[in-house]
Formats: C-alpha cells, structure tokens, sequence
C-alpha cells in the first residue's frame, strides 16, 4: 500500500538532533515500498540561532548526502526539501534560501512564538503547566496563519503542535483550528498529517481529527508525513494515518516535484 505514499519530512543528523544519513533512510524507504522519501532539515539561518538546525557551512553536505543517495537507489524517487521555521521579519531571509538550490519544496513550520519560547521544547513545559495554556495556543495559531498568508511553503508542517506535551485549552478547540484551516484553503496550501504525534505525551496525530474534518470541508489538500528522526520512524505509522483520513473523507495526497504540486489517490 505504501507506493502511494511519500514520506517528505525526513531529517538527518545535520540538525543535531537525528540519526540515519540519507543513504539509510533511502534503504529503509525501498523495503517499505513508499512511492518517494524526501529530506527536510531544519532551515539554516544567517548566524547561530539555536542547537537544532542545520548549520549554513553545512549545507553543501546536506546536498551531497542527498545525491549520494539518489546514486545509490535509482529506482527510489528522492525529493530535497528544508523545514523553514516561520519567524516574523525574517521572511527575506526564506525567500533568500529558494535561491541556494533546486528545492523540491519547503515546509513552513511554527515553532517560535513572537516572544521567542518554543512551543513544543520541554524547557518551557513550565508555562503550559503554570496555566498559559489558552495563551500559547492562542500565539501560536494566530502565527500559524501568518505563515500560511505569508506565500513561502509549499505546505505546512504539523498543525496543534503546542498539544505535544498533552496540555489543550478546555472547550471547542475548532475555535483555533477554523481561521487556520481558512487560510490554508485561500492560499490552496496543502498540509500535513504528522504521525509523530503518536511518539510524543499527547499520543494524538497532528493534527486533530477536527481539523482533519474542518480541512475536508474546506478542500484543503494534504499529505501524510512521519516526521522521522531516526530510520526506524520513517513511514511509521501510514497505514492508522491512511485509515483516518480515508475516514473523514479525503481521497487523495499530494506530491511535489522542483515545487510544483500533483495529485495522487490514497493507497
């Protein structure tokens, strides 16, 4: 059933915080039958940021450890990608990046808040413990749009990130998903199902099924990711992903190709 299916965001040990080069994860994607497997680091910025990225020096290593792999196994489809954090004021500096290569896509991604916490790093669990739970949400889904708007990725990387750790605000959360799943269907921006949720605290894809059921009515395209960061994660999880969204109703994926999008029926 997997040759339906790419799994697009992949990481490597060039973000500091994965294991497997791309030549392994390639071996792992032809056992599995996936269709296409690509590679998403996280974006390098223009000088040091954090210890979870990949760095700029590294770069021309990123792309030979791609090419080493599509040498390697010619009859596997490899797509080359980034995951760009979507921070407020940098946008030049992604619209920057575009130029650096022959992308096949980029993944908008929110993981900074505009007061500079990161949603899902455990040293700031303390304020979703500490009741700022309704108020983290709130940031992060209203940045969340922006980013969408902003025009820069080809889709967006695991929306209700901020329920990693398992804290939600109570009553309707349609009330944050609603305007984001508005934006993704003005700028026809495909999302993703992001099995690594089931890995984390919250034990929950990302995103929920209300926004799954929302994203439906709305038309919004997606494509199922694992978001792995070691061989074994890759793919993990598709066939419970491929059941769920079947279930609310969607008949297709998306694949992507030098950035332009195509259509493929789910498995």
């Amino acid at each position: 059933m997997f040759t339906a299916l790419a799994d697009y965001h992949v990481h490597t040990p060039l973000c500091h915080h994965a294991t497997g080069w791309p030549v392994e994860f390639s071996a792992r994607a032809v056992e599995l039958g996936l269709g296409e497997i690509g590679f998403a680091d996280h974006n390098p910025m223009p000088a040091h940021f954090d210890d979870w990225r990949m760095l700029r020096e590294d770069l021309p290593r990123y792309f030979a450890e791609v090419e080493k792999a599509r040498a390697q196994f010619p009859q596997l489809t490899i797509r080359l990608g980034l995951e760009c954090d979507f921070l407020d004021g940098r946008e030049a500096w992604i619209e920057e990046l575009r130029g650096l290569a022959e992308w096949d896509y980029f993944i908008g991604s929110v993981h900074y808040l505009p007061d500079g916490a990161e949603v899902d790093h455990p040293k700031y669990v303390a304020r979703y413990r500490d009741g700022g739970v309704e108020e983290i949400w709130t940031a992060y889904w209203q940045t969340y749009g922006r980013a969408v708007r902003s025009g820069l990725f080809d889709f967006m990387a695991h929306p209700d990130l901020p329920k990693k750790f398992g804290y939600r605000p109570a009553g309707d959360l349609r009330r944050f998903y609603e305007p984001a799943v508005a934006a993704l269907a003005e700028m026809h921006t495909p999302f993703e199902i992001n099995t690594a949720g089931w890995r984390k605290e919250c034990r929950e894809q990302y995103p929920a099924r209300e926004f799954l059921e929302l994203a439906h009515a709305a038309q919004a395209p997606l494509l199922i990711n694992s978001d792995a960061h070691a061989v074994e994660e890759l793919g993990a999880g598709f066939a419970e992903a491929v059941a769920l969204v079947k279930g609310v109703g969607f008949t297709q994926s998306v694949r992507f190709r030098r950035r332009e999008i195509s259509f493929v029926p789910l498995p």
